[in-house]
């Protein structure tokens, strides 16, 4: 009631500064996602900005992240108008097109949509020729360690005596467990690293940051998930046992616990200086650096995730060898996104307010926010140095912004899964992932029940469909 009686008060104001434009009074949008701080904070930020300029009004709804994919999903099929914006992830897309409407052509246009990075503007924004959704928000897993640790002078010198090679930031998994073991000190209150290894707490995202160093050749493109020719499950091959059997390792260099931690208990743990590492979406990097809730100020360090001198090829049957380390940066998760179904009553107000969320102001102040979720997509998040000087050092701001620009840039960078029926296939997942990690079976046995499940499911979606859909996704030619 009180949005409502500010915005008629604002739009009963004569003068050019405080006129509704466009004038949206008495429209009402109701918009969703999951559960604050993360990413509704910052639609709500924008909520305020919107509702100043066009005297409209939102609402905004949250689940728990693991309601919003039914709820969205239902609303959207029965056609009952429920939601005006939906705040969601990449993955869900292929599930979602249909009953979504089509970003308006002038969005498609000008410097605000040639800013967005390609890889979100090409690649995760559309489906099937069309574009159904804006990214608000760049995600991918990024490597975290902290510069007073990597940089102390004894330390180097018992690292690189012990080792054998200098300390610095791991470019192969075999030099990051080097290093979680040497920093995992319990003694001293200190671990080696962090990640999630909660079911339900993202935790496959984790998983397949580690597969896409074994699985994702450059000399098969599009394979890691599945074989792009006939649709079958490649996750129990040899690569996919590597990443299994190295995430499992980590356990040996996380804080007691850890099997309970999701992806929003390791940000903490980095920022807090439990852990010498993290991997984490870009969130740790703008935690560690708050003052508010960081010991580490001044020393974060952010590095492309580690790679692979081998790679499993699942046409020879056999690793293929690199004479460098291979960076296969897992885009993880893809970042959120905002859509407008179809069946809502005010598509021109929502997709209004899409464009006050993703515009390079508004998303310029997200990304330097603490716990809003949203890290960098657009090319002038990268460049604009002095909206990162509010809160990073210059060289942090260096690490972090270089490590994430160097991922979507790189030749050899891995896409997420996006999948019709992606709820089906991890949920079988992760099912079987938290048994082996937890010791109840071992990890080939695991893989093997998912590819079983995941080929049965494969059928029942039907074959050729989800052949074409996974082949679009992983921008492949149709067939």
């Amino acid at each position: 009631m009180k949005n409502i009686l500010l915005a008629t008060a604002l739009c009963s104001v004569s003068g050019a500064a405080l006129a509704c434009s466009p004038d949206y009074s008495g429209v009402t949008l109701t918009v969703s996602t999951q559960n604050g701080p993360f990413i509704a904070s910052a639609l709500q930020t924008a909520a305020d900005s919107w509702e100043q300029k066009t005297c409209g009004t939102i609402n905004l709804v949250e689940f728990p992240f693991s309601e919003l994919y039914p709820k969205f999903l239902t609303a959207m099929t029965q056609g009952a108008g429920d939601f005006d914006v939906i705040g969601y992830i990449p993955a869900w897309l292929p599930d979602f097109a249909p009953y979504l409407s089509e970003m308006p052509a002038g969005m498609q246009s000008g410097e605000a949509w040639k800013d967005i990075h390609p890889v979100y503007r090409e690649r995760l924004m559309m489906w099937d020729g069309a574009i159904k959704s804006a990214t608000m928000d760049g995600d991918m897993h990024m490597l975290n360690y902290r510069a007073d640790l990597f940089e102390d002078a004894d330390n180097k010198a018992a690292f690189e005596a012990l080792y054998g090679y200098p300390l610095a930031a791991p470019v192969t998994w075999d030099q990051y467990y080097d290093i979680a073991a040497f920093f995992t000190r319990p003694d001293a209150g200190l671990y080696g690293t962090a990640e999630a290894y909660r079911r339900g707490g993202q935790q496959f995202w984790y998983f397949f940051s580690h597969a896409a160093s074994y699985t994702n050749n450059p000399n098969n493109p599009g394979s890691m998930f599945f074989d792009p020719e006939t649709m079958q499950a490649q996750i129990n091959n040899p690569g996919w046992l590597k990443a299994l059997q190295d995430y499992k390792r980590g356990l040996d260099y996380n804080p007691p616990g850890a099997l309970n931690n999701g992806s929003g208990d390791v940000r903490p743990l980095y920022a807090g200086g439990k852990v010498a590492m993290n991997i984490d979406w870009a969130d740790s990097g703008v935690l560690g650096a708050n003052p508010d809730e960081s010991t580490i100020v001044g020393n974060v360090r952010t590095a492309m995730l580690p790679g692979s001198t081998r790679i499993w090829n699942h046409v020879t049957g056999d690793w293929d060898m690199f004479d460098a380390p291979v960076a296969s940066p897992f885009l993880a998760f893809g970042g959120w996104q905002l859509a407008v179904p179809a069946s809502s009553n005010n598509t021109a107000a929502a997709w209004n307010f899409v464009a006050e969320v993703t515009s390079p102001e508004v998303s310029g102040k997200a990304i330097i926010t603490a716990n809003t979720g949203v890290n960098p997509y657009r090319l002038s998040h990268y460049e604009n140095t002095d909206n990162w000087s509010s809160i990073f050092s210059p060289a942090e701001a260096a690490s972090y912004l270089s490590a994430q620009r160097a991922s979507l840039d790189a030749p050899n960078v891995a896409l997420d899964l996006r999948l019709p029926g992606f709820f089906s296939y991890t949920e079988v997942l992760e099912i079987e992932l938290s048994r082996a990690l937890a010791g109840e079976v071992e990890p080939q046995q695991a893989l093997d029940t998912i590819a079983a499940e995941w080929n049965k499911l494969t059928d029942e979606f039907g074959r050729e469909t989800q052949l074409a859909a996974y082949r679009a996704s992983m921008g492949l030619p149709t067939r």
